[in-house]
């Protein structure tokens, strides 16, 4: 499957062609310096035969001592090096890594891996100094041949290392997991005094798997190589110690599922396995080398969904797709029932296909996103689960072993020093010869393999790295920006509402010092004390009706906007946010005008996030999280009820709706005059608006010791589709309240006082009026004077009930009160019930959601389910409400800030990259609910 260099005859051709430099280099001298970088650095740049060649061709080679390099003093000595810690006659000195600016020497040639090509702030004063100091400083890595194919790497032993490595971490994940493997007879690179001794072992590990040691429970392992260049061909060398078979892109599914665990799958991935041009699908590597950004990756979704181990040993540059995407990582970590690994009695299933990842390549945060940060030989390995937590002390858990060591060649120093130093012989002898700090560059004569890596040469950059100054300068204007924003712009949220819901999602976002937020509110007092409770939350009087410039303006500062504005408002805030390119969430339910906005969000490169509250939001999350498992497991939902309500406490709802508001009550009152449509047994229910929604009222007693009640909500027949369960006959979705809800509202629908259209008598300039006028007006009485026993009895002929008359008089609509009027009964109404069933200091509220799961198993078993969600809120915090709302959204604002989400265009929260998280999120919150379950 790759190519194999022969190095040993590349390395005869150095020394035959050295002989023509023997007289040109007599009387040079060179240094090789100590590395100081890292206690693990053990490496040289030229092993003991390299030195003893250049020795006989007259130079004159100093080594500084160092106890920590593999190759021991005595091994220069006896090659004839000169051992002494000045090495300040040499006019070329060689190295690793980097030099400590102390001990750079001016006016000399040094070649060492200097990690400045990029402008690393971390190496710029160390560029500096060898500017100042009129220092030639020669990079390795630029050594390129005329395609820009690097000529001198250890790239192999990076391979070899790292193979060594993560089949030591799949023996210890495999354990964790409940699987003794042969492969814990296999220890880390270091341990091992050369590859020889390490391949030795891996060679018995491979007689034990062929003879049938590996547990069938694990099923067959996969090991996918992505590229072919040197990495992957050290890594494959290694590989193909054990018993394995290669097998091709298209065949990696069918030897996941069927394969022999007798053996071990590879499978080399080349670019054109994956990359796919944007628009119309295929492959050009020309215009892909010229145009990374018009490609993206299928690798997530056709090859590593099969892969049990991922070595990746891919360059990966800023433009290029990514390998694996933080969303991507959701969706290959979650746990899944997987039917093709055969589970036997005692044996533990595995969480998941992907066991570990090999990221030889170490870019933080480039092919493989969710890395943003290198492992170390000291501790090699972290488990990183789907939630983004990494675990570096622990083998058990959820989620992918991962093993990113940034300097893998080290732990087989000597091979690696042998490997490096063949390689860069030749151009050493040439810069040897030809390197003369204190001379312009122009009077030498390099060949353009050399003079493509010199970076700095008689206290100036190179022509070609002369982009490193405008690079710095940039990094410089960016750092300045970040400063002066309290390194805090790029991570801005806007959230518009300082209402009853807001509270805990500011909470939750304040815990990030480095998310700057602003609060927005018509109210400026509302707005005004979250910022006096958060330090450092920024609070803006705004009206978004009244002030659109302003409102672009608040906007197109912020990364992610949070809106828990009346629905109705959410197509202006969403329009601005594409035309701005910002983010948005809402907690309320996706409408035709925010769906309108698809593709116009997509081409703006937002995300407009949808239904992330209670209902909608954790009702979704926790029915998906059911119906994908029970997919998983071969089971089909049947049918699929759904009650949702936020109530008050039983001890705080002694009043005649049995009911208080923790959020708008306009929306609450309104609800009831909608229509609504579900299944039933296959058959459609159609409720037509205006009131019949009451009259479809069941009693609940799935907790009982409540006493419920509930209507259908809206249009539940979309979410067979929606939901992606179509076998499901019967489908409806609920709110709930307490008893004598839906009776009272009946009485209120009656008298005309959940009406939302204009009343004369209502009109703001109009005369007072009292509750009693009001009442006596609907009726249609000429005034207000009338006996009031005569009244209640009025009532009861209008309403049919006494009770009903009862509740009205205890709400105080019969009183000779005055009214705030504001234009519509329903408003005027809901400004009262506002103030008068608001919920009191001492006084708490009750979220309860409820799915009632049908489950029909492939046993022929019927389970129902029952997933229940009863949340109290706090009378000295939080509210039910505001929790169960608030959270979900600021969860999902930032998941969105941080990469998690990267869907764009407008959304729900329906697969499993999402829904997953943020409930283990809102469980970490206490928001976490609690399963029933009857079989039949």
């Amino acid at each position: 499957m790759f190519r194999r260099v022969n190095y040993r005859q590349r390395r005869h051709k150095f020394i035959n062609s050295s002989v023509r430099y023997t007289s040109s280099l007599k009387g040079k001298i060179i240094a090789i310096r100590r590395e100081d970088q890292s206690v693990w650095e053990r490496r040289a740049p030229l092993a003991p035969p390299n030195v003893r060649r250049l020795i006989r061709s007259g130079v004159k080679v100093i080594v500084q001592p160092s106890n920590r390099r593999a190759y021991p003093a005595q091994s220069y000595l006896a090659a004839g090096a000169h051992l002494q810690e000045d090495i300040s006659e040499a006019s070329v000195i060689f190295g690793v890594k980097q030099v400590p600016i102390d001990a750079l020497i001016p006016n000399k040639t040094y070649c060492f891996f200097s990690h400045t090509i990029k402008a690393q702030e971390s190496n710029m004063p160390l560029l500096d100094a060898i500017l100042e100091k009129n220092i030639r400083l020669l990079d390795y890595e630029k050594l390129t041949d005329k395609n820009g194919q690097r000529l001198v790497a250890f790239g192999k032993y990076a391979g070899v290392a790292g193979m060594i490595n993560i089949l030591h971490g799949l023996g210890l994940r495999l354990l964790a997991l409940g699987h003794h493997t042969p492969f814990m007879h296999i220890g880390p690179a270091h341990n091992y005094r050369d590859s020889a001794v390490a391949r030795q072992a891996i060679r018995d590990v491979g007689y034990e798997i062929a003879l049938g040691a590996m547990p069938k429970s694990i099923g067959p392992l996969t090991f996918v190589f992505t590229g072919s260049g040197n990495v992957s061909q050290g890594g494959q060398e290694v590989f193909q110690e054990l018993p394995h078979e290669y097998v091709d892109q298209q065949s990696l599914r069918k030897v996941a599922e069927h394969g022999d665990t007798n053996k071990i799958y590879g499978c080399e991935i080349r670019r054109r396995h994956h990359l796919e041009r944007k628009e119309d699908g295929g492959y050009d590597a020309e215009e892909y080398d010229k145009h990374p950004e018009r490609y993206i990756s299928t690798f997530s979704k056709k090859i590593a969904p099969y892969a049990s181990v991922i070595i990746n040993g891919i360059y990966w540059a800023v433009d290029s797709p990514k390998l694996l995407t933080i969303p991507d990582a959701k969706y290959l970590l979650r746990p899944a029932y997987t039917p093709w690994l055969p589970i036997s009695v005692g044996a533990p299933a595995l969480p998941h296909r992907m066991l570990a990842i090999c990221d030889i390549s170490a870019d933080p945060g480039g092919s493989i996103e969710f890395m943003n940060e290198c492992t170390t030989i000291d501790t090699p390995f972290c488990l990183y689960d789907a939630d983004r937590n990494k675990d570096t002390k622990s083998f058990k858990g959820p989620g992918v072993l991962v093993c990113s060591i940034d300097n893998m060649p080290t732990q087989l120093p000597k091979e690696s020093t042998d490997f490096f130093g063949d390689l860069l012989f030749p151009y050493a002898r040439e810069i040897i010869e030809k390197s003369d700090a204190k001379k312009p560059m122009e009077e030498q004569d390099f060949s353009p393999a050399v003079h493509g890596a010199i970076i700095a040469s008689n206290g100036q950059l190179t022509p070609n790295f002369e982009y490193i100054k405008e690079l710095r300068t940039m990094n410089q204007r960016s750092k300045h920006k970040a400063a002066s924003d309290n390194e805090a712009q790029t991570k801005t949220i806007v959230v518009l509402g300082a209402g009853y819901v807001s509270a805990p999602l500011v909470e939750y976002l304040h815990r990030d010092g480095n998310t700057k937020i602003v609060v927005c509110s018509h109210l400026k007092d509302e707005a005004d004390a979250l910022a006096n409770k958060y330090s450092g939350v920024e609070s803006i009087f705004l009206n978004v009706t009244e002030r659109p410039d302003t409102l672009k303006e608040i906007i197109s500062s912020a990364n992610v906007v949070v809106s828990l504005l009346p629905y109705g408002l959410h197509h202006v805030i969403a329009k601005t946010c594409i035309e701005t390119k910002t983010h948005l969430v809402t907690a309320s339910y996706l409408n035709d005008n925010i769906k309108s906005l698809h593709q116009e969000a997509e081409n703006a490169g937002i995300t407009i996030l949808n239904e992330m509250g209670l209902d909608p939001g954790i009702d979704h999350l926790l029915a998906l999280e059911c119906f994908e498992d029970v997919k998983q497991a071969g089971g089909k939902i049947e049918s699929f009820i759904s009650w949702c309500g936020g109530l008050p406490a039983p001890e705080c709802s002694a009043n005649p709706l049995r009911y208080k508001f923790s959020w708008s009550p306009r929306g609450a009152l309104i609800n009831t005059l909608s229509p609504a449509k579900y299944y039933h047994n296959g058959q459609v229910v159609e409720i037509a608006g205006g009131g019949d929604l009451m009259s479809a009222v069941q009693s609940l007693d799935f907790l009982p010791g409540f006493a419920l009640e509930g209507f259908p909500n809206r249009d539940s027949t979309m979410y067979r589709e929606l939901y992606g369960i179509q076998n499901a006959s019967t489908i409806l979705r609920g709110t709930l309240r307490f008893k004598g809800f839906t009776d009272t509202v009946q009485s209120l629908q009656y008298l005309g006082l959940i009406d939302p259209n204009p009343h004369p008598i209502l009109h703001p300039n109009g005369p007072d009026i009292t509750w009693r006028t009001l009442i006596c007006n609907l009726l249609g009485l000429i005034n207000d004077d009338i006996f009031y026993e005569n009244l209640k009895r009025k009532l009861v002929e209008r309403i049919n009930s006494e009770e009903r008359v009862q509740a009205l008089e205890d709400l105080g609509l019969l009183a000779e009160d005055s009214v705030l009027k504001l234009n519509t009964p329903l408003d005027t109404l809901t400004h009262y019930l506002s103030k008068k069933l608001n919920f009191e200091k001492s006084e708490r509220d009750l979220v309860i959601l409820r799915h009632n799961i049908g489950i029909h198993w492939p046993d022929h078993r019927i389970e129902d389910r029952g997933i229940n969600l009863v949340i109290y809120g706090n009378a000295d915090g939080h509210s039910a409400m505001s929790r169960t709302v608030g959270y979900p959204a600021a969860i999902a604002a930032k998941m969105i800030l941080d990469g998690e989400i990267q869907q764009r265009g407008v959304i729900l929260p329906f697969t499993p990259d999402i829904y997953r998280p943020v409930l283990n999120r809102l469980r970490s919150k206490g928001i976490e609910s609690f399963e029933t379950s009857r079989w039949r």
